[in-house]
């Protein structure tokens, strides 16, 4: 690739790279530097090892310094001609994008004021009508503060009638909008009442204008998927001279912020959401400061004292900001310990720094959902965007706008809501009646598409056949959003208005604490009357999935699907089943981050093909106007061995699809190459299985057979646990096996070579662990990880996508057998829509194994002085004859370039061996 140069003819200096870089590092930093340039959309590809996030992170800022200083003498330059020309100066060579950001600053000043103090604590105020898409977890994050303006109405009921164990429970009056309420400025909606910056004259001034200043400052936003790589990223920053130059802050979940040992103690992320929101409500307000506003009388402030301890003294707060300032960057462990010396709230302190703040490095939920924006108060506007680990964002970025709620959350809502109507309809006035029985409405419509009448006869037959299998209990079927509520007949009920309700009207919250009254005092009735929702759920983050449903059903028709699942154990008094709305398009949804930022960047190791990504999120943009950059690898081309397998070695084939992988004779072959890899290569093996199901079936097989047995004669087996918790302390082990032999040999058995560590596409070690030298010597991937034809929501992904660009889509009912599914996701079936898709649907399946498969086979050569070997276990993966009669393109035609086009392709086993043993004395005689 040629040097990209600036707008003055000149390469881009990169002199905050800590290192010389390499050519590709330097052809990347000129391509990203580009693209910010341009503005806009950019993929830019780099294999893992190559030191992408260096690049990232010395190109990136650079630009944004570089465009400081611009700005800046254009501004003088500006001023001088004022001063000579009393006139007005515009310059045509300058960005549109730059002048607008320039003059409007002024222009939005008013804005910032008003939105200081709830920016300032990182939550805004919420917009119904603007964020129809918002997660309803973030906007109930505001529903706390008391509402100051109370409704005359309804006050005739008289006081002594509630008991008053009971006050705190009952609604204040709702009128609904054409009766004027939501119309005249008098909204119930609340605000978060963490009002930092509002407490007492103690504390301070506020320092508005020094804010307001630093929030129009051009911002760098990166996100990655996981803590972890958040983590890493702020350990390469170190590592430059931004690192104190640039403001940085880094954002994350409660969960991973949270100092409060009691809050840590609930253990799920949803519950300690729940119980942080409700001590910002659990306020103890006492009057502090009486101003003196003359002879107009006095007025009383009151301070607001938030229930969590960590967050009563404002002044630690300030105190907590200034030392992330003096520090430089910190990642989240940093952040959290700097709390907890100090005993105030990190993740409430690190969201006040995000309008200072230059760089904002945060998870993918925290940026790409809107609702989260907006809590978090990010402003987008001529921003830089730069996501990280992009291979799969269009599945990401949709799963977050999905919503889900199960049966018994549906029951245990509708208790609940029927329990307090009960108790308190007389007193309730019209608005909040009306909305709560229209409430009970749709929870009985819901119940009654789970709960059909099949139910009753199908419990009576379960209970003479005690052996029925649950995998045949279950069935699922789709809809479309306004076939849903036309076949429930809840297609006249207002559900834009509805939801706002309950985020207007605390509904959610009255209900949920009375219901937990109700429990606490009658817990004998626990066992009769209510429903039993399991230790990680409560009544109001099933509340919260029901809101969330709603919500989704006010989406466009076409932008997703129900999912009706009917699931019924055997035997079982307790039924299961649920409802899902699945989003199938992302266009609006990025749409809104497009239109906001200067530039988006997706940024990975492997993103192509791209085709796929541009139509699902941006398919108004052309092919030539999206900017595509990809380099090769750091590592000499005899530092990587890739070779597809096709054979074991006693000649047989192997064929690990959906029908065969699970044969004896597959299993057997597969572990006789093992035992063959054990002696060819040295250090660690890396097996990658599709499911953690079939890594169980095999070890299981080997164990009894006595293959196992002598795999562990030459190398320890590791195996990836299922919980993601305990992933850590298999691979620490693993790593110290490795690093013993590395060292001298293992003392307890000498005749081993080194480890092997059984692992799962998809899992944690696949997706973001750093296997490099001796932990990942050899990779070998068993088979085409293909998602399970099974999956009906995956099913329905593939049909939407087939549709694309195509004005007579197929519907559903031509691409299935049935239109509903049963036996808990039918393969048959499945098989049947990938048949009877023609393009883009098949592309999409084959394109999710492929991405997984070089996602896994990345975790080796992770620098340039690393070799590893590669090798693809399957027959398909080999050019034979018969590779065209196949219904998918050729699975290697989809591997990175840089093990492309080093692939070495053979059927035979002896082959394999003499390259391997050739390969690694060849890379040891290296002295790596």
């Amino acid at each position: 690739m040629s040097k990209m140069e600036d707008e003055k003819g000149e390469a881009p200096k990169f002199q905050g790279f800590p290192y010389k870089p390499y050519s590709i590092q330097i052809d990347f930093m000129n391509a990203l530097y580009q693209s910010l340039n341009n503005g806009g959309v950019s993929m830019l590809e780099s294999p893992t090892g190559t030191g992408k996030t260096l690049s990232i992170i010395c190109s990136a800022l650079q630009w944004v310094i570089d465009q400081r200083h611009q700005q800046k003498s254009e501004k003088r330059v500006e001023s001088d001609q004022h001063c000579a020309k009393g006139g007005e100066f515009d310059s045509d060579d300058e960005p549109d994008w730059m002048r607008n950001f320039v003059v409007n600053k002024d222009d939005q000043g008013q804005d910032k004021k008003i939105k200081k103090s709830k920016i300032r604590v990182g939550i805004g105020k919420g917009n119904f009508g603007r964020n129809r898409h918002a997660g309803c977890g973030e906007l109930l994050s505001e529903d706390v503060e008391k509402d100051c303006c109370r409704r005359k109405e309804g006050k005739n009921v008289s006081s002594d009638v509630v008991e008053l164990s009971d006050k705190e429970f009952l609604l204040e009056e709702y009128e609904s909008e054409e009766e004027g309420a939501l119309g005249d400025g008098k909204s119930k909606r609340k605000t978060l009442g963490v009002s930092l910056s509002s407490s007492s004259d103690e504390e301070g001034g506020d320092g508005s204008g020094e804010e307001d200043e630093e929030e129009g400052k051009l911002k760098v936003y990166f996100c990655s998927r996981t803590h972890s790589q958040l983590s890493q990223f702020i350990t390469e920053l170190r590592k430059t001279v931004f690192s104190n130059e640039m403001k940085v802050v880094c954002l994350g979940s409660r969960k991973n912020f949270c100092i409060n040992e009691e809050v840590l103690k609930l253990g799920n992320p949803a519950r300690i959401n729940e119980r942080c929101l409700e001590l910002q409500k659990k306020k103890n307000d006492k009057v502090s400061k009486i101003k003196n506003l003359g002879a107009g009388g006095r007025l009383r402030r009151t301070k607001a004292s938030s229930g969590c301890p960590m967050l009563r003294k404002y002044k630690l707060q300030k105190h907590f900001r200034s030392e992330i300032s003096q520090q430089g960057a910190m990642d989240i462990e940093d952040l959290v310990h700097l709390g907890r010396s100090m005993k105030t709230c990190p993740y409430y302190g690190s969201r006040s720094i995000v309008p200072a703040a230059d760089l904002i490095v945060l998870p993918y939920q925290s940026l790409l959902s809107k609702s989260s924006r907006e809590s978090l108060g990010l402003n987008l506007k001529n921003s830089i965007v730069i996501i990280d680990e992009a291979h799969n964002l269009a599945d990401s970025l949709l799963s977050m706008y999905d919503s889900k709620i199960t049966l018994p959350q549906l029951e245990d809502v509708h208790y609940h809501i029927e329990k307090y109507f009960e108790r308190f309809r007389n007193l309730l006035g019209p608005g909040n009646r009306r909305y709560i029985q229209t409430l009970m409405v749709i929870c009985r419509a819901f119940l009654q598409t789970l709960c059909n009448k099949e139910d009753a006869s199908f419990v009576d037959s379960c209970q003479h056949n005690a052996k029925a299998s649950e995998a045949n209990l279950a069935s699922y079927s789709s809809m479309a959003i306004n076939e849903f509520l036309f076949s429930l007949n809840i297609d006249n009920i207002n559900l834009i208005k509805l939801r706002q309700y309950l985020n207007e009207s605390n509904i959610m919250h009255k209900v949920s604490a009375y219901g937990d009254q109700v429990v606490s005092l009658q817990k004998s009735l626990a066992s009769k009357g209510t429903v039993e929702c399991g230790e990680d759920a409560s009544t109001l983050s099933n509340f919260r999935a029901l809101a969330d449903m709603l919500l989704s059903l006010t989406n466009k028709d076409g932008d997703g699907r129900i999912i009706i699942s009917r699931t019924r154990p055997a035997c079982t008094e307790q039924r299961g089943g649920y409802l899902k709305y699945v989003m199938l398009t992302g266009e609006k949804i990025f749409s809104e981050i497009l239109d906001e930022a200067h530039a988006v960047v997706l940024a990975g190791g492997t993103l192509q093909p791209i085709e796929e990504t541009r139509e699902r999120l941006f398919p108004w943009l052309l092919p030539k106007q999206l900017h595509f950059f990809s380099c090769s690898h750091i590592v000499p081309p005899e530092s990587i061995l890739p070779v597809t397998v096709s054979h074991g070695p006693s000649g047989q084939s192997f064929d690990f699809s959906y029908s065969s992988r699970s044969s004896t004779k597959m299993i057997q072959e597969l572990g006789l190459l093992l035992c063959n890899l054990t002696v060819a290569v040295p250090e660690g093996i890396v097996l990658f299985f599709s499911s953690f199901d079939y890594e169980g079936l095999v070890y299981d097989a080997w164990k009894a057979s006595g293959i196992l047995e002598r795999i562990l004669k030459k190398k320890r087996v590791f195996r990836e646990p299922r919980k993601n918790t305990d992933v850590e302390c298999v691979l620490k082990e693993y790593k110290e096996t490795i690093d013993k032999l590395s060292a001298g040999g293992l003392k307890d058995n000498p005749a081993q070579t080194g480890a092997i560590l059984s692992a799962v596409v998809g899992g944690k070690i696949s997706e973001g662990i750093n296997l490099s030298d001796g932990m990942g010597r050899c990779i070998v991937m068993v088979g085409l990880p293909y998602p399970s034809p099974s999956d009906f929501e995956l099913m329905e992904r593939v049909k939407f996508i087939e549709g694309l660009g195509n004005p007579n889509p197929m519907k559903t009912s031509n691409l299935s057998v049935n239109d509903e599914i049963n036996n808990g996701g039918d393969a048959k079936a499945g098989f049947d829509v990938l048949r009877s898709c023609r393009h883009r649907g098949k592309e999409y399946y084959e394109n999710l194994c492929m991405k997984a498969v070089n996602q896994s086979i990345g975790r080796a050569i992770r620098h340039i002085n690393d070799y590893a070997a590669i090798l693809l276990v399957d027959t398909r993966y080999a050019y034979t004859s018969d590779s065209s009669k196949g219904s998918f393109s050729h699975p290697t035609s989809k591997l990175p370039e840089w093990i492309k086009g080093r692939l070495v392709s053979t059927d035979n086993y002896g082959d394999v061996h003499r390259m391997l043993h050739q390969f690694f004395k060849h890379n040891k005689n290296r002295g790596f």
